[in-house]
C-alpha cells in the first residue's frame, strides 16, 4: 500500500502542454467545471514541454490562483510522451486522466471515463469517433497503428489515443517503466491490466494546428517499432533464408540447362542486377541491425528520461 499524503486527491489530470498559450485558460475553466461534478479533491498536472511561448507564463499564474493546478516546466523540449512520463512522475491521485492539452479530448468526458472505470476496470480509453483531423493526419494515424500492431505483435485500436482514466496501480507500474524510448499507449497496453472503452466525440482543434509534422510522425513511427518489437529482425532473417533458396533453385536451374540440354548461358545483364539487389538487401539489413544496436546504446548509458527547469510545486508537500 502506498504511502498517502494529507488529503491525497482523488483524481490527478496529467497534460503535456506545447504552444498552447491561447487555450490554456480555457481548459482550466473546463477542466475545474467537469471535475467538480466528481469531486473539490483533485489536481491538475501541467507539463511544459519548452515550447517558448507564453505557456509557462500562464501555468504560473493558474497555479497561484489555484494550489490544485500544478506546473512542470522542461529545460528543452522532450516530446509529449516524455510530458506524460513527467506528470505521471508526480501525480498524486487515486485515478489518473491523460489527456491532450488542444481540447480535442474533451474534458466533459471525463466524468463518463470515471464512472465507466468504478464497474471494475483498470484503464478506461476515449475512443474517438469521427476524428476531427485533416484526411492526411487520419490517413497516417491510421498507418502507423496497423503498421505497430502487426510489427510489435499487439492489437491496438487506432480510434484512440492518449485520453483515458488509469488506476493508481496502473501508474505504479508505469513510473517502473524507464526505458528511453517512449510510447505511452504501447506502455499501457503491455501491462495488461483489465482495460474498457467508451465511444466520446472527438472535437475540433480550439486553436492552431498540430505540431506533428510528417517527418515528426515518421520518426515517432520508426522508433516505437524499434522499442517495441524485434519483429523487422525476424523478417529480415526470414528474407534472406528466402533470396538465399531462391538463389539456390535458380543455381540448381542454370546447372540442369547446362549440363543436361548444353544451353549456354548468357547472363551478365542477370547477375549484375542480381548482385546490385542482393547488395541492397544487405546494407538494408544492417542498417536494421545498426539502429537497434543504436538504441541498445542509448538504453545503457542510463540518462535520466526528461530534465526539469522549474516546477510550481515543492515535491516533498
Amino acid at each position: 500500500m502506498r504511502n498517502m499524503k494529507p488529503n491525497t486527491p482523488l483524481i490527478s489530470v496529467v497534460i503535456p502542454v506545447y504552444k498552447a498559450e491561447n487555450c490554456l485558460d480555457e481548459l482550466y475553466r473546463r477542466l475545474v467545471q467537469a471535475l467538480e461534478t466528481i469531486t473539490h479533491n483533485f489536481e491538475i498536472v501541467l507539463v511544459e514541454d519548452y515550447g517558448g511561448d507564453r505557456s509557462w507564463e500562464i501555468i504560473g499564474y493558474l497555479s497561484r490562483q489555484d494550489a490544485r493546478v500544478k506546473g512542470i516546466q522542461f529545460s528543452r523540449n522532450f516530446g509529449q510522451h516524455y510530458g506524460i512520463t513527467a506528470g505521471l512522475d508526480h501525480c498524486d491521485g487515486d485515478w489518473v486522466v491523460v489527456m491532450d492539452c488542444d481540447l480535442q479530448d474533451r474534458p466533459e468526458d471525463i466524468t463518463r471515463l470515471y464512472t465507466k472505470a468504478q464497474e471494475g476496470y483498470d484503464v478506461v480509453l476515449a475512443r474517438r469517433g469521427r476524428r476531427q483531423d485533416p484526411p492526411l493526419k487520419r490517413l497516417t494515424s491510421w498507418l502507423f497503428y496497423k503498421v505497430f500492431s502487426y510489427l510489435a505483435e499487439i492489437e491496438y485500436d487506432a480510434q484512440t489515443g492518449n485520453f483515458r482514466i488509469m488506476s493508481r496501480k496502473v501508474v505504479k507500474n508505469l513510473r517502473n517503466m524507464r526505458e528511453q524510448l517512449r510510447f505511452f499507449g504501447g506502455l499501457v497496453q503491455w501491462l495488461g491490466f483489465p482495460t474498457a472503452s467508451i465511444d466520446v466525440e472527438h472535437a475540433e482543434r480550439f486553436e492552431g494546428a498540430s505540431t506533428y509534422t510528417f517527418a515528426k510522425l515518421w520518426k515517432l513511427a520508426m522508433e516505437t517499432i524499434i522499442a517495441y518489437s524485434d519483429k523487422p529482425l525476424r523478417l529480415a532473417v526470414r528474407f534472406g533464408f528466402l533470396m538465399a533458396l531462391l538463389a539456390f533453385c535458380y543455381g540448381l536451374y542454370i546447372l540442369v540447362l547446362s549440363k543436361f540440354y548444353s544451353i549456354p548461358i548468357m547472363g551478365w545483364t542477370s547477375l549484375i542486377v542480381s548482385l546490385y539487389f542482393i547488395g541492397g538487401i544487405i546494407i538494408s539489413i544492417l542498417g536494421i541491425i545498426g539502429i537497434y544496436l543504436g538504441k541498445t546504446f542509448d538504453e545503457s548509458k542510463k540518462r535520466p528520461l526528461y530534465i526539469i527547469r522549474r516546477m510550481t510545486f515543492d515535491e516533498n508537500d
